[in-house]
């Protein structure tokens, strides 16, 4: 009826402006026995998408080629199936984009930006050098997901080390302690994915 094709055109601007990597990862086709480290009851109270709807985040961990991004992107196409808009940007290009919005005047729009999606996906964390203003601008983003949106976050680096990539003491333990605290982790083991899909992680 016209309601379906309302929230079928509502889907597909959703989907558009979303600009997730790989549009077609859908959480019908995890493989639990390939996806080693996958808890399926985990991921079952994950799919129904709850965290989303309460701001909470999502760490996606685990070794590179292991398929973190297509899980990040299956679970905010299931966020965008609920009708929430999402935003998929890759840590090194946003850390590149805010410093260049700095720079030009351009901070302020970005940040709309971002604060609109409400479930922001950050792929690659900890992929690239951060000085002081990047610093600055992770703390001000995960503070503003706290009141505005969810988060998903992937990263080959373990949670562990985080603090140290971070560096600044006082600055690590504020963004750890806001990140810590709101979320849910999926920790991914085995061999690379590359070998059973054409993988780009």
């Amino acid at each position: 009826g016209e309601r379906d094709e309302r929230n079928h055109r509502k889907t597909l601007r959703l989907i558009k402006s979303a600009k997730i990597k790989q549009s077609t990862a859908y959480i019908e086709d995890i493989d639990y026995v390939a996806h080693r480290g996958i808890d399926a009851s985990h991921l079952k109270t994950l799919i129904r998408c709850d965290w989303a709807l309460k701001h909470q985040f999502l760490l996606i961990i685990g070794p590179t080629g292991i398929g973190k991004s297509w899980l990040a992107c299956a679970l905010a196409n299931q966020v965008i199936r609920m009708g929430l808009s999402v935003l998929y940007k890759r840590f090194g290009l946003l850390m590149e984009e805010l410093a260049v919005a700095h720079r030009d005047g351009s901070l302020p729009k970005l940040r709309a930006q971002l604060s609109r999606a409400k479930c922001l996906v950050i792929d690659d964390w900890a992929m690239a050098p951060i000085n002081d203003l990047a610093r600055q601008d992770i703390l001000e983003l995960i503070e503003d997901r706290i009141d505005n949106g969810a988060l998903i976050i992937t990263s080959q680096l373990p949670v562990s080390q985080w603090h140290g990539y971070i560096s600044e003491a006082t600055m690590a333990d504020a963004i750890m302690d806001r990140l810590i605290h709101r979320s849910h982790r999926i920790e991914l083991s085995g061999e690379s994915m590359r070998k059973h899909y054409k993988l780009e992680n």
